[in-house]
C-alpha cells in the first residue's frame, strides 16, 4: 500500500504546475473543437481504468453539467458494447484507453475503431493530452488519498 503522504501539499509548485498543464490540455481540447461533454468522457473513462473515486466522482458531475446523461454515463465503461457513442466519441475513448494502457499496448487486443477516420491530427492530439494529464491526476489523487466520501 502506498504511504498516505498528500504530495500536493509537500510540493505545492509542481502541482500549481500540473494545474497549469492540465488548463492547457482542456484548452487544446476546445482549439480542436471538441465537445466539453467528449473531454469529460475521455477523463471518466480513464479514471475509471484506473480506479480513481475522486476523478470519477469530480468529472461525472462535470459530465452531467456538460449536458451528458445518465444512461451513456452508466455504459460508458463498457461503450464498445453499446450504441450510445458516436463515431468521434469511440475514436476518442480507444485512444484514451490505449493511452492508459500504454504499456500493454503491444498485447491487448483493442476494439476495432479507426481513429484516424474519426478525429483530425489536432483532435488526436488534443485527447492525447487530455488523457495523459488526467492519468496524472488520477496517480496524484489516489498516491495522495484524496478522500471521498458522500
Amino acid at each position: 500500500m502506498l504511504p498516505h503522504v498528500n504530495i500536493s501539499k509537500q510540493f505545492p509548485d509542481a502541482y500549481k504546475t500540473y494545474i497549469e498543464l492540465e488548463k492547457n490540455a482542456v484548452e487544446a481540447a476546445e482549439a480542436a473543437e471538441l465537445p466539453r461533454a467528449l473531454v469529460e468522457l475521455v477523463k471518466i473513462r480513464v479514471s475509471q481504468i484506473n480506479g480513481c473515486a475522486f476523478c470519477l466522482r469530480m468529472h461525472a458531475r462535470d459530465a452531467v453539467a456538460a449536458g451528458e446523461t445518465a444512461d451513456r454515463l452508466a455504459v460508458l465503461a463498457a461503450w464498445w458494447e453499446s450504441q450510445y457513442f458516436t463515431e468521434q466519441e469511440q475514436a476518442a475513448l480507444t485512444l484514451a484507453e490505449r493511452i492508459t494502457r500504454i504499456g500493454d499496448e503491444h498485447t491487448a487486443p483493442a476494439p476495432e475503431v479507426d481513429v484516424a477516420s474519426a478525429l483530425t491530427e489536432k483532435q488526436i492530439a488534443a485527447v492525447t493530452w487530455v488523457a495523459i494529464t488526467i492519468n496524472g491526476w488520477n496517480r496524484i489523487a489516489i498516491s495522495s488519498h484524496y478522500p471521498v466520501a458522500p
